[in-house]
């Protein structure tokens, strides 16, 4: 496996910055897991962006984090439902802050057209299949990675598609980090930034993967774990982080 966000030629004089994921676009300026969220976010720069996953009924595969819409609708009889109980039409009548309506993965992924790095998030269950076929039609399925807290997921994710890239979320520390990684195939781990520690980067590193922080807003965290060498910070503040990072170097 190789690591992106590292230079394996690099002398111990030259810094390496992580990469710098857009957590769900640009939640800061615009409704987050929107098409506005994310073309801002392109703004802004960044090596990946990040979102979330649900499928409709009808199987479509949609952005938003939560498994009920946060969002209004005018039709009564819709409100509270889940996603997984609304067709596309019906979730298509919801409004995020009443600025944007919630995006299906396929949009979302054409609006990036292969720009940036897209980590999508499985949030729906038993969504595999379609999330992996979303994937392969889009314009640039090679700039795709896939990550849950559902390991099974994950697992399933490698099996009906072993070329696609993917990771494993936690919150605790993972006392086998490269166990981990090896039972379910993944790549990447992905660990809440206060759990990371250089004996967790370098565990991961020494098993071929890489180390992907969420969520770092703060600039003297995101230069600590700059420090200890791990690969990637989702944030959702790019410009500051980038600013934090700019200064460490």
């Amino acid at each position: 496996m190789t690591h992106p966000a590292r230079d394996s030629t690099s002398t111990p004089h030259v810094v390496v910055r992580p990469l710098l994921i857009a957590h769900r676009g640009a939640p800061r300026e615009r409704p987050e897991n929107t098409l506005p969220a994310f073309l801002r976010a392109l703004e802004l720069d960044p090596d990946g962006i990040e979102l979330d996953v649900h499928a409709t009924r009808d199987g479509v595969v949609v952005v938003h984090h939560d498994a009920t819409p946060r969002a209004t609708t005018p039709v009564e009889a819709l409100a509270g439902r889940p996603i997984a109980q609304l067709t596309l039409d019906e979730l298509r009548t919801f409004s995020v802050d009443d600025v944007a309506p919630i995006p299906t993965l396929a949009e979302v992924l054409a609006a990036m057209d292969g720009r940036v790095d897209v980590y999508v998030e499985i949030k729906g269950r038993r969504i595999e299949q379609q999330v992996v076929d979303a994937i392969q039609g889009s314009p640039a399925p090679d700039r795709c990675i896939v990550h849950s807290f559902d390991h099974g997921a994950v697992k399933r994710v490698t099996e009906l598609c072993p070329e696609l890239r993917t990771g494993v979320l936690v919150s605790t520390y993972p006392t086998q980090p490269a166990a981990l990684l090896e039972r379910v195939g993944a790549h990447d781990l992905w660990p809440e930034y206060p759990c990371i520690g250089e004996t967790l980067v370098q565990r991961v590193h020494d098993a071929g993967g890489r180390v992907m922080a969420w969520t770092v807003n703060d600039a003297d965290d995101a230069r600590r774990l700059a420090a200890l060498g791990v690969d990637g910070l989702c944030t959702d503040d790019i410009p500051t982080i980038r600013t934090a990072l700019s200064q460490r170097a």
